[in-house]
Formats: C-alpha cells, structure tokens, sequence
C-alpha cells in the first residue's frame, strides 16, 4: 500500500528493506568501494614511491604482548603489509617465508592444531568473523506492531471513551467500552509481535545456514576441513576456481591464480596473484586456478570485514507475490476507508437528526455514542485493511524454507520459494544431480585393448599387459596432471581428495599400484592450465628428472583425440595416427558412452627444453595414451521424480558437458528423452539462427557437450521466446550466468563452487533431482496456501463492510463492535493467516498445470466462493438484523443485546467454517489431511475456545450477553451451513475452454470432480 494507506509503515513488508533505504544502502555500498579503489590505488603509488627510495627507512618494533605470545609481528602490522599491497614492508619482514615464520607456521604442514595454540592466536590476532548488527528483541517487535495509524487512532478513542464514560456513567460501567477497546488493541498488538518475533528467530536461523562455508586448510601437515569461522592467522589455506577468499592472505604456492575483486573494489578486472604479487584479500573469488596462501588477517581487520561493517542494513526486497498482493491491498484500502468515512457520516447524521427531531438536549453519553461512531469507523479500516496479506506471504514463506532445509533445500532468496511452484521447465545438469556422482573407472582402452577394470584381480590383470614404459606414462599423465590429492590422515588411512572425477582418476592409478607422491617428487611442475567448463580440458606442464619438459592433457574425448597425431600402441611404441585409427578411436569412445560411461581421454606431448611458463602451452601434436570410461550410476528415485514432473506439467532437460551417447543413455534411463524429442551437442546449437532456435528449443530434451553460454543461451529463449518460467541447475563458477539469468537459480550444495552458491536462490544441500522436485512442490503449496488466504480474507472483508455500512445507513447503529471488529480483524489476518499459509504441500499439488508466467493470482474459482459464500453470510446478517427478534421470539430489555450478540457470534461461526472451506479451492473435500496440520487445528480450536470465553465471560468487555444452549447451536448451524453451500459454489462452472494439451502432456482433470 502506498503513502497514507499504509497502517503500520514498519510492517508493511515483514523482513524486507524499505526500498527507499535500500538504495541508500547500495550508494553508501559503491562509495566504499570506491574509496578501497582509491585507497588501493594510492597505496600502491605511495609504496612505489617509497620503493624509490625518497623516504626513510622502515622500522618495526614488536609489540610485547604478541613478543611474549611467542610471534615475530602483530595484527596491524599484518593488516596493513596486505590491506595496502606494501611490498616494502614484506620485503623487510623477508617476504611470505618470513611472515610464516614470525607467525610460528610452515608453509607445507601448516600450523599446530592444538586448542591452547588455536585459542592463543584467536586472542592476540582476532576471530574471523565480523561484527553483526545484534538481533531485535521482543519489545521491540511489540512497540513495531503497535505503530500502526489505527491502532493508535483507536487507543485514543479509547482514552476519550474511558475519560467520558467514567465521567458520565461512573466506575465501572463508564469504563467498560475504553478499556474493551484498549485490551483487544494489546491482544492484537502482542499476537502480532509474537508472530513477527518468531518469524525474524526463523531467518535467522535460516541466516546461519547460508553463512556454513567449509575450506581445506593444513594443519599438522594434514589435509582437513575446518568452517571459515574457525580459520586463524598462520593457516594454510588451500583455494580453486569457484572458492570465495575466507581472509586476508599471502600467496604461497599455485598456479595461474586470477582473483576477482569485484565485490570489493568494484574493478571487474580479474587480478592475478603470484610471488610477485601476493596479496589476497578477504571476499574476492578464485576465477581461475589454485593456490595455497597463508592467512594474515581475520575477521575486522580485512578490508571485507571494515566494508560489513558500513553496511548496517540487509534483507531483501519485497517478493514478485507481495507487490501484486500490495496492489490488491491497495485497491481493499481505500474502499474500506469510503465505507468507513460514509458509515461514521451516517451514523453522526442520525445522531444529530434525531437530536433535532425529538428536540433532545445533548448530554456526555452522546459525546461517548459520537466516540465510539468514530471508533467504529476506524475499526472497519482496520478490518478493511487486509495487513494479513503480506502476512500471510512471509508465513507461508518462512514456514517453507524451513521445511525445506529439513528436506535438503536452502532457500537463499525468498522469492525464489513462490517462483519455484510457477516453474515449466528445469535444466539440469546430469553428473551429481541425475546421477549420484560416486564415480569409478570401470573400462580402460590402452595399448589398443579395452578391459574392464571393477576389481582388484581385473586391475592386476591390466596392469600385467601394459607395458612399463606406458604404465609410467599412464602414472604421470594421472598423478601429475590432477587437481586431487592423496593424503595420508591422522589415523594413518590413505584418502583421496578433489572432485568426484580427479578421485575416480587417482583411484585407478592406486589400483595399478601407482605411488602418487613418488610419481610427484620426481618431476617439477611448470605451469598448469586448470579444467574449466569453456575448454574441457586441463594441461599440465613438467620439467623431467633429465631437464627435458612435457605436456600432459586430459579431458573430453573428442577435443582431446583431435590434438594428437600419434598415439601409443600395444608395444609401448609411438605410432603415427592416421584416419583408420582415428575413426577406431571414436568409435570406442561411443562405445564406452553408449554404456552410460563418462569418457575422458589422455595424452601428453615432448617440449622443448627451454619451455618457460610465460610461453603457451600446445594445443595439437600430442600422443594419444588411453581413454577411461567412468561410471556414474543414476540415482535412485530420479525416473520416478522426472515423471512426478512431467505429470505437472513441467518439462524436464539436460544440459550437460559429457559426450552426447552418454547423455542420451542417462537421459534415457531417467525418462527425460523421449522418441519424440531431440538430444543436441552444444557445439551445433550455438551454430542455429535465431529462428531456427525458436523452432528446435521446444524440442531440445538432451543438450551435450555444452559451453556455459549455450546454457545461457538456451535459459534466455526459453524465458523470452516461449514464455517459460525456468529453474536451471549449476556447480561451477561458470554456471553463474545461466544462474542469473534463470527465473530460479538452484546451485549443487556438494559439488556447487561458493560462487554458483552466491549467485542461486536454492542451494540443493544433496545434490539431488528429487529435491529439486520437492522444492517444485512447496513452491506450489506456497502459492496456493496464499490463494486460499487471500480467498478467506476477501470473504470476511466483504461482508463485514456491507453489514455495518448497511445498518449504519437502515437502523443508525451498526451490529458489530470496535472491540467485535477487532476480533474479527485477528481472526482473519493473524490466525487466519496461520491457519491457511501453513499448509503443508500434498502430491496433488504435482497432478495439476503450472500457473506459470502469465497466470492470474485471484482465479476466477476464487471469485466465485468468495462472491457464493459473501451472499450466503449477507442473507443470514440480514435475515437475523431485520427479522431475527421475530423469527426467534426474543422478548423483554435485553432482546436488542441478545439479537446483536447472536449476529456477532454468527458471523464469527461464519468464518470459522468458510475458514475450513478456504483449505480447497477447488475440491469438494475439504477435510483431507485436516489432522496433518496441527497448526491449522490449534488456530480453528483457539477461535472457537475464545470466541466461547468472550460471549459468555468476557460479556462487559465484549459488549455482549450470554447466549443459550440453543441460540448457541443456532450460530453454529448457521455457520456450518456454509459448508453444503460451498459444495454447491464449487459445482458451478466458471472454467474457460482449455486446450486438451499442455507442453505435450495432457491436461489432468481438476475441480469437483476430484472428490479425493
């Protein structure tokens, strides 16, 4: 709602930024940015001036504190050498071995982990985490809650009707209306804090989540995992492509380490990082190769930990759902206010004209009638109001993300929740989503035979048939060129590090009785072009024991096979390769793929021996050595997952870099690729025109062999051209632009880089396909819980405004209370808010079309029981407002009060029952799965119990009187009649024509006649 309209600014969107004060966030973000650029910048003039020699020498003393500590420097002094790029000071302290030696660590086994030493260096240097804004308490979600315009209008009503009352009536019948009004106002104000309270402990829980980032350090002279929180000065850290930089630090040792320091300098220039040049700072990310670097500085004094620090306000914007609720609120809000202006216009009118008319002298209760005319008035705004609609968003949101997370799933943006239940289309990588990325090399063409390899007497039997000068050749082409590792671990057990496929590699290396770290001791490596998804390789340069140097290459076949021209044959000899073997070649490569097996190809080159790393690496002219074929066996539950998928309507595609045979013998395993439909290689796609594109897309099931652009470019047709809302899978850093360019972005939680991370909205915590299904299915349940909401809520706003418009204008008073209103008004934003948005989903949500991008939120089946049920409640008030004393033979003084409290008690059961029509829009049982939702149970019980409590108890407060057994089953037989007329609302047709097919799948019968 915008401007005057909105009653509580503070509440208006719940845990999203006020978008005024998020822009001011985002100037007063690139202007630090822009002085660290500055500051970097002339940082570096100043040391090279320095370097020149017009100032004095550097001197350093040693604080005492971190002198008797035993360390050789201090934080600040760390700070600065790496904060300011000043390579005079590391110059003095005698460069990166020198700094690890005052800071009393090794560059190869890193530090001692024990927990006096870890607890030692955490005092004298600092924790690596940073200063947070401290969480809000309760009260102050109570004092929030209580700024809303009404409320507070009303507070002063009820100060001036206590003041009045007291006055002219006496203590303590005078204060029974102002304190009635003030009590609902502090119920409804602590109802509402609880319920923001509780939400803001929820995301920050969820917060936390999203901050678990795990890094490989050495420790002891082991490899280990340790949480970013738990990182100390004098670690050594171990960084690839995709790692967000975790602090401050000193390069050590790497190759072609390009560091992206955006998002702290705003220079979208990657920055490359050696001896040289070592300095690494905290919350830039690795863009291309690896590095161990020793860390310096933590926590706040990181030039990323001083930019957090500036930054005090967070959150999100409002999500696409809650800007068109807004509109709908909008338009409710200011038809509320004319009702309400109108009625308190009436009412007063009358006042005044029967005053006029009967020649009656005014006297204090007037004042009190006049008091609460306009507490009345302000009471039907604030029923009119529907607050409850952005509510009832956050609930359902927060109550999914945190279902999600139990279910493997974390939501990063909240808006991704309701945009993933409109999806139609997922791509999704094959290896580690599809499949369970437990790889293994099961076949092994050399030597121009083929065996299997899925045991150790089959690994000793290949191993006795290979030559040894082609044996050795197969070692260095695995140990050498590889970005795993073989760690020994504290309990003395060999253990294999790096991706799911360095680890099948290295695997079978051990299985042939390699030794990884002989084979790395003997030759020195030169240079390293690390394996990224654009070249499907990596190429790793070394020097020989005899001074010789030479290339070693693997990756996909087919790239890897056409730059050779020899290969080695069964002799251990080098044979031409000529266009007979070639083809052989290719053809045992389809073979191993039509097997459902990964295939990748290795090779090496000779080089000259004056090879140096500035000089490029060949790209032909190598020796073709083997290919492995690794299996990766598709996960259990997927087959059954992509059907759960094609039944609603959203159409499943892979987008993989494997050869094109084995993505089509997975994807036909999994049932994504159907007769019908066209498997693609990515190098044949990003050939087509625009029109032909337009033409094969909706075809394409299987695309191989992909470039991170083909990916984007396929996201952005199916978005643009065909009108998709797609959800796109990735792990890589270079998957982050298919990421952003997706409607949902959904990054591996296993195998996913911190940057493909960064930039989803949905970790998938198991990697897995039928989480990303289950997410599929809570996006639904977040979008129809809310229907159903704002369905309910529509109801009871109709009908309340009409029956005290209505009377107001016939009888000159109006049937329901401020204080009645007020109940009414929690009933159906609060509690009705967390009986409906917290449904949980059901596998039917799964059987019916997605909405997808253009469909309309209010449904015409919406409308329709919302107009069915607000006749329906019209026609009882009326009935019981005009004829109700005569029809139930009420009699004596009290007749008015008991008729009022039975219309008000009435129209309560009224929505207590249309709330339990509200659980279906469409169906006809509404009672399925009632007892799964405790929730739902407790609110609809909790109504009832204190709408007991206030008709017969609470009767001052209320401004009611105690009904009888039998005017209390009349008003709940009135409201129970809402239920057989539901029935006969929902049998009424209000559905368009539609087309017999949807995205080539039938379209699944819905409405009454889904009575299950």
């Amino acid at each position: 709602m915008e401007g005057w309209l909105v009653k509580n600014p503070k509440r208006k969107f719940r845990y999203y930024v006020n978008l005024a004060k998020q822009a001011e966030f985002q100037r007063m973000q690139a202007k630090i940015k822009e002085k660290l650029r500055v500051a970097l910048l002339v940082s570096k003039a100043a040391f090279h001036f320095i370097d020149a020699g017009q100032l004095s020498p550097y001197t350093y003393n040693v604080p005492d504190d971190v002198k008797s500590a035993g360390f050789g420097i201090d934080a600040d002094e760390l700070a600065s050498i790496v904060d300011g790029h000043d390579i005079k000071k590391l110059r003095f302290h005698a460069r990166v071995e020198g700094i690890a030696d005052k800071l009393t660590t090794s560059a190869t086994n890193g530090i001692i982990a024990n927990g006096d030493n870890l607890k030692l260096r955490q005092k004298i240097f600092g924790f690596n985490k940073f200063d947070e804004k401290p969480p809000r308490g309760f009260w102050i979600f109570v004092w929030e809650a209580f700024q809303d315009l009404t409320l507070m209008i009303l507070a002063v009503c009820a100060i001036v009707s206590l003041g009045v009352g007291i006055v002219t009536e006496g203590w303590p019948k005078g204060a029974y209306d102002g304190v009635g009004i003030g009590l609902s106002i502090c119920i409804v104000v602590f109802v509402t804090a609880i319920s923001d309270y509780r939400q803001s402990l929820q995301f920050r829980d969820l917060d936390k989540e999203k901050k678990k980032i795990f890094v490989q350090v050495t420790r002891d002279g082991y490899r280990q995992k340790v949480s970013i929180y738990d990182l100390v000065v004098g670690d050594l850290v171990h960084l690839s492509i995709g790692d967000l930089v975790p602090a401050d630090g000193l390069f050590i040792s790497g190759y072609s380490l390009l560091i992206n320091e955006s998002s702290l300098t705003g220079e979208s220039e990657p920055v490359s990082v050696n001896k040289d040049s070592p300095f690494v700072l905290s919350g830039t990310k690795v863009q291309d190769g690896s590095a161990n670097i020793l860390i310096t500085t933590v926590g706040m004094r990181t030039g990323w930990g001083k930019l957090m620090a500036t930054l005090t306000e967070g959150g999100e914007d409002e999500t696409p759902l809650q800007v068109k609720l807004n509109g709908v609120a909008t338009i409710i809000g200011k038809i509320g206010l004319a009702f309400a202006t109108v009625t308190f216009i009436v009412l007063t009118l009358r006042l005044i004209i029967e005053k006029s008319i009967n020649h009656l002298a005014w006297s204090g209760a007037d004042a009190v009638t006049i008091v609460n005319f306009f507490a009345i008035a302000v009471t039907i705004i604030v029923v009119a109001v529907p607050e409850g609609l952005p509510l009832a968003v956050t609930l359902s949101l927060a109550f999914a993300m945190k279902k999600m997370m139990n279910e493997r799933a974390l939501v990063r943006h909240l808006s991704a929740c309701e945009t993933m239940g409109s999806a139609t289309c997922i791509c999704s990588d094959k290896t580690g989503t599809l499949t369970t990325n437990h790889m293994a090399v099961v076949k092994v063409w050399i030597c121009e035979i083929a065996s299997k390899i899925e045991n150790a007497r089959e690994a000793e039997n290949l191993r006795s048939k290979i030559p040894e000068i082609v044996l050795k050749l197969l070692f260095q082409s695995i140990f050498q060129n590889t970005g795993g590792e073989v760690v020994v671990t504290k309990e003395g057990k060999r253990e294999i590090l790096g991706t799911p496929t360095e680890s099948a590699l290295l695997e079978l290396g051990l299985s042939l009785s390699g030794d990884f770290v002989a084979e790395r001791r003997e030759s020195k490596i030169v240079k390293v072009q690390p394996f990224n998804s654009a070249k499907k390789i990596m190429t790793v340069v070394v020097e020989l024991p005899d001074g010789k140097h030479r290339a070693y290459c693997k990756g996909a076949s087919e790239i890897v096979l056409k730059m050779c021209k020899n290969v080695v044959n069964a002799n251990g000899e080098i044979d031409a390769m000529d266009e007979a073997l070639s083809c052989h070649l290719m053809n045992v490569i389809d073979g191993f793929a039509c097997e459902a097996l990964r295939t990748l190809c290795l090779a090496f080159i000779e080089l000259e021996s004056s090879f140096s790393p500035e000089k490029e690496i060949p790209t032909n002219g190598y020796t073709f050595v083997a290919i492995v074929g690794i299996k990766d066996p598709v996960r259990p539950g997927v087959k059954e997952a992509v059907q759960v998928c094609k039944n609603a309507g959203i159409l499943v595609r892979m987008v993989t870099g494997d050869n094109i045979n084995t993505a089509k013998a997975i994807a036909t395993e999994c049932g994504i690729l159907t007769e019908d439909g066209i498997a693609i290689e990515g190098p044949d796609f990003r050939v087509k025109s625009i029109e032909e594109m337009k033409n094969l897309i909706p075809k394409i099931q299987v695309m191989a062999r992909s470039s991170p652009m083909d990916k984007h470019t396929l996201v952005k047709h199916l978005r643009t051209d065909l009108g998709e809302v797609v959800a796109v899978t990735g792990d890589g850093t270079n998957d982050a632009p298919a990421l952003h360019e997706a409607d949902i972005g959904l990054a591996m939680g296993i195998a996913g880089t911190e940057v493909a991370k960064e930039s989803a909205d949905v970790v998938i915590l198991d990697d897995n396909f039928a989480t990303i299904v289950n997410v599929a299915k809570w996006g639904r349940s977040v979008y129809i819980n809310i229907q159903k909401f704002v369905q309910f809520q529509l109801t009871v706003n109709v009908v309340a405004l009409i029956v005290n418009f209505v009377s107001a204008c016939l009888t000159g008073t109006a049937p329901l209370t401020a204080v009645q209103l007020l109940w009414v008004n929690l009933i159906m934003d609060t509690l009705g808010a967390l009986a409906l948005a917290t449904e949980p989903p059901n596998d039917e949500l799964m059987k019916r079309m997605p909405v997808g991008r253009t469909g309309s939120f209010i449904t015409r089946e919406m409308w329709r029981n919302v107009i069915g049920q607000s006749i329906y409640q019209l026609i009882v008030m009326a009935v019981l407002e005009i004829e109700g004393t005569r029809l139930l033979g009420l009699h004596g003084s009290d007749a008015e009060s008991v008729l009022n409290t039975l219309i008000f008690n009435s129209f309560v059961f009224c929505q207590v029952f249309n709330e339990i029509n509200s659980r279906e829009i469409e169906k006809i049982n509404v009672l399925k799965g009632t007892f799964n939702n405790w929730i739902f149970i407790g609110v609809i019980t909790s109504t009832v119990v204190f709408q007991i409590i206030m008709v017969q108890f609470l009767c001052n407060f209320s401004s009611t009187v105690p009904l009888d057994g039998k005017l209390w089953l009349i008003s709940v037989l009135l409201g129970f009649l809402s239920m057989p007329i539901a029935v006969v609302i929902k049998c009424i047709p209000v559905k368009p024509k539609q087309p017999a097919q949807y995205n080539e799948y039938k379209r699944l019968p819905s409405g009454p006649d889904q009575l299950n």
